[in-house]
């Protein structure tokens, strides 16, 4: 099974990704840690990689797509994968074609994700979670995400869930919109 998260940041995605990878027996793959790892490298694109992500901004969308299409690739994703942050634009989502069986959409609102988020600044000591930071990617999740959960929608590929709800009541539902026991 291939499956997208797509959700603001703060709405679950990660901790329902946790929990589908035990259930499903597929593994896990977030574009943040891809792109984070990267940061990290002594190198040009290294140190352009982390002044992005410390921004807030994009990375950009041919190059974000050669990346997560290159880590696909991997035997460990042959039977099935559920991938987290990706993809983020409609160009994104255009450019990805590795048969995706369902988009779940977490659906948070602004003041839950900021406050969910605001609790993480402290303990998560990572340079991009800033308050301003945490903003702006709020922003572009509504200015560049939006349009790819319609372009699933319209595909009758995307699964809205309530992303208010306590873990257990969350999973159980993507579990039964999946048809999963």
């Amino acid at each position: 099974m291939k499956l997208v998260l797509i959700g603001i940041q703060g709405s679950g995605k990660s901790t329902q990704g946790n929990l589908l990878t035990k259930k499903l027996k597929i593994p896990y793959l977030s574009s943040g840690h891809i792109f984070r790892q990267m940061a990290k490298e002594k190198t040009p694109w290294g140190r352009y990689v982390k002044e992005t992500l410390n921004s807030g901004i994009l990375m950009p969308d041919k190059k974000t797509a050669e990346i997560v299409q290159e880590y696909l690739k991997k035997d460990e994703y042959k039977n099935g994968y559920i991938l987290d942050g990706f993809p983020r634009t409609v160009k994104q989502a255009k450019m990805f074609i590795n048969g995706i069986d369902r988009v779940i959409y977490l659906i948070v609102s602004d003041k839950e994700a900021l406050w969910r988020l605001s609790g993480r600044i402290d303990d998560d000591h990572r340079e991009d979670n800033t308050l301003q930071a945490l903003r702006k990617r709020i922003d572009s999740f509504h200015q560049h995400t939006r349009p790819v959960i319609d372009y699933y929608q319209k595909q009758n590929l995307l699964m809205e869930i309530d992303g208010e709800r306590p873990i257990k009541t969350i999973f159980k539902d993507i579990l039964q919109k999946l048809n999963v026991k």
